[in-house]
């Protein structure tokens, strides 16, 4: 009998330790489910959905630079300085530049966008910080050999000169002297949605004669083109005033305490209380 009992035990633990190994999971002795690389990876860069604040950007050197881990550049480390000093969850997410002012008319998620001029039009439908960042000068990049187009002159003069073609960005604003400037003289222009290192590769092959662009951009883009540097030239206007304040742009949805901390957090770091470039709380989607 006990023969018997030990042949029943001994070929159920053979049909168990068979099933085990076909299904390829141990059954009496577990271990811990291993994550698959792509598990890993998606831990890393899952954003908290439910607090974080989206901060849209678009790539755009020297201000947004994407990195494995980070957003980086003149003012995309503003942003993520003052984030973290308010003690706001935020997560950087690539959009394109007209895009993020939809969403945030549409008021439906808590978002902002960085680096944007402040307008009328805009704040009719978005919240502003108080500024994160002002501009050099608004300048002009053309190509050097364009005898139409002169450092020097006042912006008047070259808007007014139609053997120039401006090449403009849609949906974008270059502060209040440039946009009624463009309004009254109504210069011949072309309209795009690239980026600016496309912008400047279509000066360089002649599509437009010149476009609009700060003092550190200038001298990043063409560095950064693989165009000859000798090939541009930089236009400085006799009349440029001093350059544009920089913003976050916030929809109304987000809560008037969390603007209040993040405007106080600005306050900081133009004091200078605390280090200029700490590591900040967001991740890239």
């Amino acid at each position: 009998m006990a023969n018997r009992y030990f042949i029943v035990l001994t070929a159920l633990f053979m049909i168990a330790a068979l099933a085990a190994a076909l299904w390829g999971r141990p059954v009496f002795f577990p271990t811990e489910a291993r994550s698959t690389p792509s598990d890993m990876v998606r831990k890393q860069v899952d954003p908290p959905t439910d607090e974080a604040i989206v901060v849209y950007y678009h790539e755009r050197r020297p201000y947004y630079v994407t990195t494995p881990n980070q957003v980086h550049g003149l003012i995309a480390d503003r942003v993520n300085w003052v984030f973290k000093d308010a003690g706001i969850p935020f997560v950087w997410r690539k959009t394109p530049a007209k895009r993020q002012l939809e969403v945030i008319r549409d008021n439906t998620q808590d978002v902002c966008a960085v680096g944007w001029y402040k307008t009328p039009a805009r704040e009719a439908f978005g919240n502003f910080t108080l500024p994160i960042f002002m501009d050099s000068p608004t300048m002009a990049i053309a190509r050097a050999d364009n005898g139409q187009i002169r450092t020097g002159e006042t912006l008047a003069r070259t808007l007014s000169n139609r053997r120039l073609r401006l090449l403009r960005k849609d949906g974008y604003a270059y502060g209040k002297f440039i946009d009624d400037a463009i309004l009254q003289f109504a210069p011949r222009e072309m309209v795009t949605t690239a980026e600016n290192l496309s912008m400047v590769k279509m000066i360089h092959t002649h599509r437009a004669d010149y476009f609009f662009i700060s003092k550190e951009e200038a001298e990043d883009l063409i560095l950064c083109s693989g165009l000859p540097a000798k090939d541009f030239h930089v236009i400085r206007f006799s009349d440029m005033p001093p350059g544009n304040n920089r913003y976050l742009i916030c929809s109304r949805k987000i809560e008037e305490m969390t603007l209040l901390r993040l405007n106080r957090a600005i306050k900081d770091y133009r004091l200078g209380s605390m280090a200029p470039n700490p590591t900040g709380m967001a991740a890239t989607p």
